[in-house]
């Protein structure tokens, strides 16, 4: 539960600092110079929330009792299943069947990459143990 609380924690904070930094970037960048309130705090709401799930989500890997194709699967379809009604919902997406197809292929491949990169760094780190406790024995 203290694992549960601090990555909430740090996963709300992440979304609302990429939140502000968003804002802060179309102000000085962008020819904004007044922001409304509704869309600033949905956009703000949301992205904490999408900091907080994808923080939190990752959990279920440490379920060291399920296989990773069962972790990998449970843990697609949760982020999959929030991330895009709130995209929706928040005004991230267009609500058409052409940007629905189109987020859902950059999803996947965002998805895959990132997934691999964990994947490979992981098992580097698995094989360096091994190999320092064959020196070890």
């Amino acid at each position: 539960m203290k694992t549960f609380l601090f990555r909430s924690f740090i996963g709300i904070f992440f979304g609302a600092f990429l939140s502000v930094l968003t804002t802060y970037a179309i102000f000085f960048f962008g020819d904004v110079t007044v922001f409304q309130a509704d869309p600033f705090i949905k956009n703000s709401l949301g992205s904490m929330f999408c900091g907080w799930f994808f923080s939190v989500t990752p959990l279920l890997f440490e379920i060291e009792s399920w296989s990773l194709f069962r972790q990998t699967a449970v843990h697609f379809l949760i982020v999959t299943c929030l991330f895009f009604p709130l995209s929706a919902w928040v005004g991230w997406m267009p609500f058409t069947l052409t940007s629905l197809l189109f987020f859902i292929a950059v999803f996947l491949v965002l998805y895959g990459v990132i997934w691999l990169g964990f994947y490979l760094y992981f098992r580097h780190e698995s094989r360096k143990l091994n190999q320092q406790l064959e020196h070890i024995e």
